[in-house]
């Protein structure tokens, strides 16, 4: 599955240029900008997966600085601050991680 199967080509574009320079990643904004803040339940899981690269069931730190690039593979990498406010917000369990309900619940947020 590609994210493309989910989210338009466009909004995927819009969304990345809004975030395209540095310190300027705000997740609810970028959520809403892709679309993803409207899709189903299972949409969203369905993302969750795409973001999980090595299919741990969870979105670790390392997995979160590449987030941008899943959308498309020339975005920039997230910087150190912008990842651990993204992975801070995410991880309502203080395990370190982002779960798929948790990610659910971010986006929703």
């Amino acid at each position: 599955m590609s994210i493309t199967d989910i989210l338009t080509a466009k909004d995927i574009d819009a969304a990345l240029a809004s975030v395209a320079a540095e310190n300027s990643f705000q997740y609810k904004a970028f959520f809403q900008k892709v679309g993803l803040s409207g899709k189903s339940a299972d949409q969203v899981k369905k993302v969750f997966e795409i973001l999980d690269r090595d299919c741990s069931g969870f979105i670790e730190e390392d997995e979160l600085s590449l987030f941008l690039q899943n959308f498309k593979s020339d975005a920039r990498a997230l910087n150190d601050a912008e990842t651990k406010a993204f992975l801070k917000a995410g991880d309502s369990d203080g395990d370190g991680k982002i779960g798929v309900d948790e990610f659910q619940a971010l986006v929703k947020a």
